[in-house]
């Protein structure tokens, strides 16, 4: 397996597993992952947030970890990386305003770089306009903006354990889907995985 580097475009409160976990899991395969923020350099942190399905009408949010940022967002160039990693949580909703953000989205997509969106980091896709005919997991409350932004919606209702691959892109509602979404996504790098 050749590594590759991945970029995770992240900011406060990003929901803590959808960035820690697939971070912590695409390093322990081999590849090199830099974590970036409008505003932030490294060795600054985002403070992330635990969202929990708890049976209500919508997910609880607790406080989680200091997620540290690794690399510069003003420095980068989408160029120097393979892939894209969209988490999701509170920090699309703003990180969607960011037109360097929507820059670097519009490049993987349109690049055919393998790009990986979970929860609400649709909404980045979505605002980038990188959807149009693309089919898209993701949150049950973004489905609205992934069809508005020309994607169609692909349904969670049978459960938040399922990833889908359209193209470059792969797509999951919530943090259960992680294996399946981080499988989808290691096959769109290359990786293989022997078991």
């Amino acid at each position: 397996m050749t590594a590759k580097k991945i970029l995770f475009i992240i900011g406060d409160f990003v929901e803590d597993y959808e960035v820690m976990v697939p971070f912590q899991m695409l390093l322990m395969v081999g590849h090199e992952c830099h974590a970036v923020s409008p505003g932030k350099v490294p060795g600054e942190t985002v403070a992330t947030a635990i969202h929990d399905f708890e049976g209500h009408q919508t997910y609880s949010e607790k406080p989680g970890h200091n997620f540290p940022i690794n690399a510069d967002f003003e420095a980068i160039d989408g160029g120097d990386y393979d892939a894209l990693v969209l988490p999701g949580g509170r920090a699309p909703e703003y990180l969607r305003l960011d037109q360097k953000v929507l820059d670097l989205t519009k490049h993987f997509v349109e690049s055919g770089k393998p790009v990986a969106a979970i929860c609400h980091g649709p909404q980045i896709l979505a605002a980038a306009g990188v959807l149009d005919g693309k089919h898209c997991s993701c949150y049950p409350a973004v489905s609205a903006e992934v069809i508005v932004g020309g994607g169609s919606y692909v349904d969670a209702s049978e459960g938040f354990d399922n990833a889908h691959t359209d193209g470059n892109l792969v797509t999951a509602p919530a943090w259960p889907a992680h294996p399946a979404w981080m499988r989808q996504f290691l096959e769109l790098l290359g990786s293989k995985i022997e078991a």
